[in-house]
């Protein structure tokens, strides 16, 4: 029996939000849609499909939508049921009761070491996972769950989500070395923050999915600030590994979004679109159309 159940899921949404900009100056980019659906409730429903039933939201001022989102709203509750729109109703009371939600809010922008340390107490002597909001992974099986398999199967010290990028796409990531010990699963004997092509120790990148054991915290508490100032948590994973302990790379099965990149969102959308049962077919239909009478740029 899996022992996801006593896990914490921990979501960091406290950025600005920079690169959708002008989009997130007053909307929390994790509320942006993704069709008809907030970025964020996709996050949560992979959580809960990998069978975590507790979710810690690090926010920060001017947040406060995220959590509301994920809270009762009796007024439009009861006007939707008036007015007999229950298929509404549902899709506004499903997110409610998908999880235990706990917010905490990163009072400094100390980056995302600094952020996962909020959640310490919440989290408490147990193992956690965290999920990066940007990073929207649609799969068969959740990503999430794919990382959970690992750490059950194997009981690492943590397991992250790896991707193969290209070369000139490894100063955008953090980027491990490593040996493969299967198709899916790499020990990782070492970590470097978004490092230049020429130093990468290979192309394989960590992607915004972890699962981490409680030791970590430890180690945020005592690092110094690493780039931009801020606390890193590829840096507490990195003395993890010099500590001896063990750090597993799970390559995941699934697609990918950078939902924070205006490309990337883009993508998302009509990918997302593409699947949605009553836009699917009205999109394929319209995009030869919209491409023969598209402008120039």
């Amino acid at each position: 029996m899996s022992d996801a159940h006593l896990f914490t899921a921990v979501v960091p949404a406290a950025g600005i939000g920079s690169r959708l900009l002008p989009a997130t100056k007053a909307i929390p980019k994790e509320l942006l849609p993704i069709v008809d659906t907030p970025a964020i409730q996709y996050l949560v429903e992979e959580i809960v499909a990998s069978g975590i039933p507790r979710i810690v939201f690090i926010t920060a001022k001017g947040k406060e939508a995220i959590i509301d989102h994920f809270d009762s709203a009796p007024d439009l509750e009861a006007l939707l049921a008036g007015r007999h729109k229950t298929d509404l109703l549902g899709k506004v009371t499903a997110p409610t009761t998908m999880a235990q939600y706990i917010a905490v809010r990163q009072d400094r922008p100390l980056g995302l070491g600094h952020a996962v340390l909020m959640a310490k107490k919440v989290v408490g002597d147990a193992p956690f996972a965290v999920l990066l909001p940007d990073d929207l992974i649609d799969a068969r099986r959740p990503a999430l769950r794919q990382l959970l398999d690992v750490y059950e199967e194997r009981h690492p010290h943590g397991v992250l989500a790896l991707m193969e990028v290209p070369e000139a796409d490894v100063s955008k990531y953090g980027i491990v070395a490593g040996r493969l010990l299967d198709d899916r699963v790499m020990e990782i004997t070492g970590i470097i923050e978004k490092p230049a092509a020429a130093d990468a120790p290979s192309r394989f990148a960590v992607i915004g999915r972890y699962v981490l054991h409680p030791d970590t915290f430890w180690h945020l508490e005592r690092i110094p600030r690493g780039a931009g100032g801020e606390i890193q948590l590829t840096d507490a994973l990195a003395e993890l590994i010099r500590s001896g302990k063990t750090l597993l790379g799970c390559l995941f099965e699934g697609r990918r979004h950078d939902t924070g990149d205006v490309f990337g969102y883009l993508q998302a959308n009509i990918h997302y679109a593409m699947k949605h049962p009553k836009l699917a077919s009205k999109l394929r239909a319209a995009l030869p159309g919209w491409l023969e009478d598209a402008p120039e740029p």
